[in-house]
């Protein structure tokens, strides 16, 4: 049994197929074949059940399958770590964030990234927090920017960023020559909604007390989706500070104080507290702590 050979079997349990798994490491199905016979016999156990139309594992595949996942993630754990204890930064990175966090707060940092440490490469998992989460346990993907805090005694986290929930209006809407509102008027107001999130879920507490008055005209799946019908005016909403920068700065909409409401979302990075972060990942990390000027108060912060 070798690493080869356990590559070989995880990619055809993953993919139900020799064929399939032959192309991903460059083998005849034959040679995929022989491998996994070859581990049949060093464990004494069928692994796969073949038939005409897929691929499964048996019980004793299962198992060797989640510890096989285990030992090529502390492989290349391992090469990693070794590696790192030269003077160059590089290798692969494993970084999770969900859209918004994508879109308005990492290009900048990686771009500066790239070019101060060009033998990186950064591959991005994009999804919800809780997902990213899962990921970073499960340890495939390497650091994670979450919204913050979080529970999991796993996990180590840095509060890093700290953005400001604005109620935000179209230029062309009547109240965008104020500068506040209260809360009772924005109840008033035909409301959109994020379809889910941290937002979300932070309007939906707020709003308890109005349930009975508020009118949410839509739901919407995406920011860049919000922006774009508050700015026709289609509505108002609620948003983080820096996600609404350009659209302030181009004057196509405003953000207004909501009198006694003081509402912020909190990011940062987490990663598993028991693994030895590659050098590439730290340095990350690192970069990510030098931009959080952009989330002190007052200023336009990223969440």
């Amino acid at each position: 049994m070798d690493f080869d050979q356990l590559t070989t079997f995880v990619f055809v349990a993953k993919l139900k197929s020799f064929s399939r798994a032959g192309q991903k490491v460059f083998r005849s199905q034959s040679a995929v074949s022989a491998q996994i016979r070859q581990l049949e016999q060093a464990y004494k156990a069928r692994l796969l059940d073949r038939s005409a139309k897929s691929v499964e594992l048996t019980p004793a595949g299962q198992v060797l399958f989640e510890y096989a996942e285990k030992l090529l993630r502390l492989r290349d754990e391992s090469i990693q770590v070794v590696a790192d204890r030269g003077n160059v930064v590089q290798g692969p990175v494993v970084f999770g964030a969900n859209e918004a966090t994508c879109l308005y707060l990492l290009p900048d940092i990686f771009a500066e990234f790239q070019r101060r440490y060009p033998l990186v490469h950064i591959s991005i998992y994009r999804n919800f927090s809780h997902k990213i989460l899962q990921r970073v346990e499960d340890g495939s993907v390497d650091v994670g920017i979450v919204t913050l805090p979080i529970k999991s005694p796993n996990l180590k986290m840095h509060h890093i960023y700290k953005d400001r929930l604005r109620f935000m209006v179209s230029s062309q809407n009547p109240l965008a020559h104020r500068s506040k509102i209260t809360l009772v008027e924005v109840a008033e107001q035909p409301l959109i909604f994020p379809r889910t999130g941290f937002t979300r879920q932070v309007l939906d507490k707020l709003f308890r007390p109005y349930r009975s008055r508020i009118h949410v005209t839509m739901e919407l799946p995406s920011i860049g989706m919000i922006k774009r019908f508050v700015a026709a005016d289609a509505g108002v909403s609620f948003i983080s500070e820096s996600f609404a920068k350009d659209q302030v700065k181009a004057g196509e909409v405003k953000l207004l104080t909501v009198e006694g409401v003081d509402l912020w979302r909190e990011l940062g990075p987490v990663y598993r507290r028991d693994r030895s972060l590659p050098r590439a990942a730290q340095a990350l990390i690192g970069m990510i702590r030098e931009h959080r000027k952009l989330a002190e108060p007052g200023e336009a912060a990223a969440s």
